[in-house]
């Protein structure tokens, strides 16, 4: 089963100085749909989950879901390090009306391989809804090795992993081994290498920005006109170096604010771009629309 194919946007959630802007964060959402994504991810790394309270997540959960308004499936980021919590999360969002759940690897305790399969076999087997697996070896301290992935990709329920250990190689052993599953670049500037070798797409960062392009990029892909595609990729990539210069949601939130999708509003211990890093990517963007 896929749950979308090409371009799901991984959505910055907005702030005020209150609470999560829902003014933006409405706009936002009608703003990726408007521009051809295929899902909406909620509640992410991007989404800067780690920095809200869980009557926080309810709430953009609910809002987000009536927002899309089944225009797109929306995927909620439903993780943790704790499996019993995982657990909870998962059938929590997904009564909240959640299409699917992208589920990260469990941070800090470091598990085995034998231990990620357990640990996702407990959430896939609690919900009835489609799980994916995310894979972010960087920000957890844990890999999904494609050995492991294969066992994962049996399970009932897991449909997919979003793959951003950014190797390459590791991800076409991955998806060798991904059997139905799709495999999703959680790395922007390897979309287009990755679905030359058979991923399905991506879950993208800079989609926040520039939607249609990302999605335009995809479907080339997909259709096989590889070289449009890897032509739109390499006009991308030095937009993506910039939007990665400093840690994600950073860049990309300054980016919004500049062009009035979003205030440039962070949670610590994340803070705002430094000027010589926000410098260049403003003459990025000017260049990537030129």
């Amino acid at each position: 089963m896929s749950i979308f194919k090409g371009c799901a946007t991984a959505l910055v959630t907005p702030f005020s100085d209150s609470g999560v802007d829902y003014d933006s964060l409405g706009r936002l959402i009608d703003f990726q749909i408007e521009n051809d994504v295929g899902a909406l991810v909620i509640l992410g790394t991007t989404g800067e989950a780690a920095t809200m309270s869980e009557d926080e997540k309810i709430d953009v959960v609910k809002f987000s879901v009536k927002a899309a308004d089944g225009r797109v499936p929306v995927i909620v980021g439903s993780g943790s390090n704790d499996t019993k919590s995982a657990v909870r999360l998962s059938r929590l969002f997904s009564s909240l009306g959640a299409d699917a759940l992208l589920v990260v690897t469990p941070f800090y305790n470091k598990c085995t391989q034998s231990g990620l399969v357990a640990h996702y076999s407990e959430i896939a087997n609690s919900v009835d809804k489609p799980v994916i697996v995310y894979n972010v070896p960087a920000r957890t301290g844990v890999n999904i090795l494609p050995e492991t992935f294969r066992k994962l990709a049996k399970i009932k329920n897991i449909v997919a992993i979003k793959e951003a250990a950014g190797d390459l190689s590791q991800m076409s052993d991955t998806i060798m081994l991904s059997g139905d599953a799709d495999v999703f670049s959680g790395d922007d500037n390897l979309t287009v290498p990755a679905m030359c070798m058979g991923a399905s797409g991506v879950i993208s960062v800079a989609a926040n920005l520039f939607p249609k392009f990302v999605s335009a990029m995809t479907k080339a892909a997909l259709l096989g006109n590889y070289d449009k595609a890897a032509k739109m990729q390499l006009k991308l990539n030095p937009l993506i170096h910039g939007l990665f210069s400093e840690v994600n949601p950073i860049p990309i939130k300054y980016a919004l604010n500049k062009f009035g999708l979003c205030k440039n509003i962070l949670r610590l211990p994340l803070t705002t771009m430094s000027k010589a890093n926000s410098d260049k990517l403003d003459v990025l963007i000017d260049n990537f629309l030129s």
